[in-house]
């Protein structure tokens, strides 16, 4: 089977390291450090408004791998954090209920 141009890949990725993201011109903004196994991709993502900084590091996540890199405020963010909007409109992560293998995708 080949890939659509439309299919997304969605994997379980463990958070190695979350810093503040102070160049950014948006707020709450976090730089994550995503293992997934057999690699690490960089991403980006306001995240501060619901999450911790401080204790999002060994957090399973759900990202999409396959949609490309764009740069923020010279940051290469190659993979996008999947979240949901919470009752204020900022993103909540997606996470596993159990840890789960890194690095396995979505089904």
């Amino acid at each position: 089977m080949t890939e659509s141009p439309f299919d997304v890949t969605i994997r379980v990725a463990t958070v190695q390291k979350a810093p503040e993201f102070s160049e950014s011109n948006k707020p709450k903004m976090v730089k994550l450090w995503l293992d997934l196994g057999d690699e690490t991709l960089q991403s980006a993502a306001q995240l501060g408004y619901h999450h911790d900084v401080d204790e999002l590091v060994g957090t399973q996540v759900l990202c999409a791998t396959n949609l490309g890199s764009v740069r923020i405020a010279g940051f290469k963010s190659e993979a996008l954090t999947v979240g949901v909007p919470g009752d204020d409109g900022n993103p909540v992560l997606v996470t596993p209920e159990k840890e789960v293998p890194t690095g396995g995708a979505l089904y």
